[in-house]
């Protein structure tokens, strides 16, 4: 991909990775990129680098602007390999001795990650860097998904290079969300459940310290997928909601089966919630990947997991998604489990053990049914629901 000029001498130099499938045990269908980007002033200085298999293409994007030993310093936001693997190719080909900014937990990992002896000057929150005519702003933003993350500001173009933050997976030749024809937000609300939502309570308190700082942002570069420039308020708001867990009117039914009884029961279960009121749809584990399921977990106000029940425990694909969704933390949340069994029936009460584990509220106990559920079974699943439902309904506002 060649660079992609995005304001005057400020150049996306990054590259697409068309073919990566997961990132983190997540799906990333539509590939991801690795942006990077160069401002050209008195100063020459290089945000960020890629991954370390796209380091050439990298240098051939930089070399089709400057010269890449006139690159004067570099910035490393976050050092996870993704960013930072290109570091030693990049730093061979600019010169070893020159500036590389990071923030102090990345002074620390990058001299843990790599053996060369760079020329490491961490930065603070607060803390600028003049390259002549414009001016850097350095923030760090601890979690975010790392220690040693941290943003970047230019001042006079108001442009934000938020490394991790406010990203997607998303390959794309439109570097742009005005460009799009596809609706990007979906793509970075996974990246928010699946990547982020760990951290909800420190984003939100990092949202108000920008919104405090009263930066003027007309642009948002991420190290992931689309730039945001018709409107970075829209991906900073969904930000808010998303760091609070705002709850919508809607219920999560995830499950998997043997011989279509449990999946049966998750039927009757969502059609119980639609009864009441509520939003659903089953989400069968081996139709849906499981961070597709965290996606949608992300604003709902409940998660209903069903599983057969296999050698007296969990189906393998629910307590992996079990694993995953603790993981990530989601609070706020009612629980509820089902499941199908032929001898023992255990799987019911262990799910519900890993959702109190993780403080969903249980509201009813789970239902449990033997071998094929009939219509007295199927109906006690819809009530199941209804019950479940209108709890929804009386507790989260109708959107």
């Amino acid at each position: 991909m060649a660079p992609v000029e995005i304001a005057p001498n400020i150049y996306d130099v990054g590259v697409n990775d068309w073919n990566i499938r997961d990132f983190h045990g997540y799906s990333t269908p539509f590939g991801s990129s690795y942006n990077a980007f160069l401002i050209v002033d008195e100063k020459i200085a290089l945000i960020d680098t890629v991954k370390k298999e796209f380091a050439d293409e990298l240098i051939a994007n930089i070399a089709a602007v400057v010269d890449p030993k006139k690159v004067d310093l570099v910035i490393s936001n976050h050092t996870e390999m993704d960013h930072s693997g290109g570091l030693p190719r990049v730093m061979h080909r600019i010169g070893e001795d020159k500036p590389l900014y990071c923030s102090k937990m990345g002074q620390k990992n990058l001299s843990m990650h790599y053996p060369q002896k760079w020329n490491l000057h961490p930065v603070g929150t607060g803390e600028t860097l003049s390259l002549g005519r414009r001016t850097l702003t350095f923030l760090e933003t601890r979690m975010v998904h790392w220690p040693d993350s941290m943003f970047t500001y230019l001042k006079e173009d108001g442009i934000l290079f938020s490394s991790d933050g406010f990203g997607q997976h998303f390959a794309s030749l439109e570097k742009f969300d005005d460009l799009l024809t596809t609706d990007i937000m979906p793509h970075a609300q996974k990246y928010f459940a699946n990547i982020l939502l760990l951290y909800g309570n420190l984003i939100a308190k990092l949202l108000e310290e920008v919104a405090a700082m009263k930066l003027d942002i007309r642009m948002i570069c991420p190290d992931h997928g689309i730039i945001w420039r018709k409107d970075p308020g829209k991906i900073i708001q969904a930000y808010d909601r998303w760091s609070r867990q705002v709850q919508s009117r809607k219920a999560v039914v995830v499950y998997d089966t043997m011989w279509h009884s449990t999946e049966a029961m998750a039927e009757a279960i969502c059609e119980g919630l639609y009864e009441a009121g509520v939003a659903a749809r089953p989400m069968h584990l081996r139709s849906w990947h499981r961070s597709d399921v965290l996606t949608e977990v992300l604003d709902a106000a409940a998660v209903i997991v069903g599983s057969p029940t296999l050698n007296n425990g969990l189906f393998p694909t629910v307590a992996d998604f079990l694993t995953y969704m603790k993981g990530l933390k989601p609070k706020n949340k009612l629980g509820g489990a089902f499941g199908s069994y032929g001898w023992s029936g255990e799987a019911v009460k262990r799910i519900q053990e890993e959702l109190s584990e993780m403080k969903f509220e249980l509201i009813a106990e789970g239902i449990r049914h033997q071998y094929v559920p009939g219509a007295d079974a199927r109906e006690k699943c819809k009530e199941y629901g209804r019950t479940i439902g209108r709890r929804i309904v009386e507790t989260v506002p109708a959107s």
